[in-house]
């Protein structure tokens, strides 16, 4: 998306909600994060490609987040929902590694027509969606993101997702960042996702060596 576009939409929506300023200054107090549950609505509409998910509602279930959309699934037209919880952040220079758990996991055929094998189990309830960890990890094909899963569990590293890997840039500004601060968690409130950050991971004489050994 144009970021002129992200600016703009930023600037009205704080014109609206003055007080999201207040929560901005103490969360930088608590090196805390916050984004608005209403944003990451409009930037996933605003952002979806022709393949993302159609139709794409999420909503908070503090800690976490409740997505649901409409997708294809190998062929078979779904409506799927989850609870999405993050239980682990790492972050370094070679990695960005998320471990989630997924709950309430629901997949509804959304085409009476559809005669596909995954339609078939998805009718007679065969499908164990209680650990979908186990479904992912024999996807046809699986996404490079996708580096392990089991049970209620999936772990994606975003540094593998093929636009991360193609930007030099973003590479880089991540290479300086992991030494200066690093993500111990993400949660959501009743209206906003908080990202918890701390500073100087592997403490200050390991940014001191890196300044000097770029001077």
């Amino acid at each position: 998306m144009d970021p002129r576009v992200i600016a703009g939409a930023l600037g009205s929506y704080l014109k609206d909600h003055p007080e999201e300023l207040w929560r901005v200054l103490r969360n930088a107090l608590a090196l805390r994060f916050g984004i608005p549950i209403a944003g990451l609505r409009w930037l996933a509409i605003k952002g979806a490609g022709k393949k993302a998910p159609r139709d794409l509602q999420i909503e908070a279930v503090p800690p976490g987040v409740r997505l649901t959309a409409s997708l294809d699934l190998m062929g078979t037209p779904v409506r799927a929902s989850a609870a999405v919880y993050v239980e682990r952040v790492r972050l370094n220079e070679q990695e960005l590694v998320l471990e989630i758990r997924l709950a309430e996991v629901s997949l509804k055929v959304t085409d009476e027509k559809s005669a596909t094998p995954i339609a078939a189990l998805l009718r007679s309830g065969a499908l164990d969606l209680s650990k979908p960890g186990n479904l992912a990890a024999y996807m046809p094909k699986r996404p490079a993101i996708l580096i392990d899963a089991k049970d209620d569990r999936i772990v994606l590293d975003l540094m593998k997702h093929p636009t991360f890997a193609r930007s030099e840039h973003a590479q880089r500004l991540v290479r300086v960042l992991a030494p200066l601060i690093t993500v111990t968690g993400i949660e959501t409130g009743p209206a906003h996702l908080d990202v918890a950050l701390r500073p100087f991971p592997r403490g200050i004489a390991e940014v001191i060596a890196r300044v000097r050994k770029r001077l």
